[in-house]
């Protein structure tokens, strides 16, 4: 069974030499600086942080915010039974945590829709972006920031099955406190799929979250 088309697959990785230098570089400690690293490398970050996450288990988190030392947790309006609790909420996907890294909510008023997919009989990672319709046209974005979790103190959104795979969605939460191991500065163009961003009808995210999660066709 597929899944529906609104899923966007990962793009093909390219794990060159420079970047599992780099990887080996961080995990040593020697480039707890990624802006300095990635900067030196030129590396594309996306693919960086994937190899990364490859290693290593870690828990990413976006925001617009460059000096956040200490993640406390919070309770966050989620439609989803696991975001319903109050926690330090990640991801091990880096990909879905740079969305939230660039899309500006300070300075626009819209809201999101997004997701993020593992089928783990294929070991494919898929997603979906869609921010606020009005919003869409005036490009929302900005510099933002992805930050790297230690993954100790995380559990992951438990599995289930998605359109008859075996399938579990790459979120994570942390009851306590956590303080970040290290910080990227990321740009709109860093973003894999700034161009397949979509727009939705605010007042109809509860009928989308729905679709979703029982792998239905968007609502028209």
């Amino acid at each position: 069974m597929s899944i529906p088309d609104y899923w966007l697959e990962r793009p093909p990785l390219h794990w060159d030499e420079g970047t599992e230098q780099a990887v080996d570089a961080f995990l040593a400690g020697e480039g707890l600086d990624l802006d300095a690293l990635l900067g030196k490398s030129q590396l594309v970050p996306w693919e960086f942080l994937c190899a990364l996450a490859a290693r290593r288990r870690i828990a990413f988190h976006g925001t617009g915010d460059p000096g956040i030392e200490r993640f406390e947790p919070r309770e966050p309006v989620d439609f989803a039974p696991f975001g319903q609790q109050r926690a330090v909420f990640a991801t091990s996907d880096p990909i879905w945590a740079m969305f939230y890294a660039i899309v500006d909510r300070g300075a626009h008023d819209l809201t999101l829709n997004n997701g993020c997919l593992v089928l783990d009989d294929r070991a494919e990672s898929y997603y979906y972006f869609s921010v606020s319709r009005q919003a869409l046209g005036r490009q929302p974005w900005r510099t933002g920031y992805l930050y790297l979790l230690p993954a100790d103190t995380f559990v992951e959104q438990p599995g289930a099955t998605y359109a008859g795979h075996p399938a579990h969605v790459p979120q994570l939460a942390s009851p306590v406190a956590v303080e970040a191991l290290a910080r990227l500065r990321v740009e709109p163009h860093d973003f894999p799929f700034l161009d397949r961003i979509g727009g939705h009808d605010d007042h109809r995210l509860a009928e989308y979250a729905q679709a979703v999660m029982s792998a239905a066709p968007w609502p028209d």
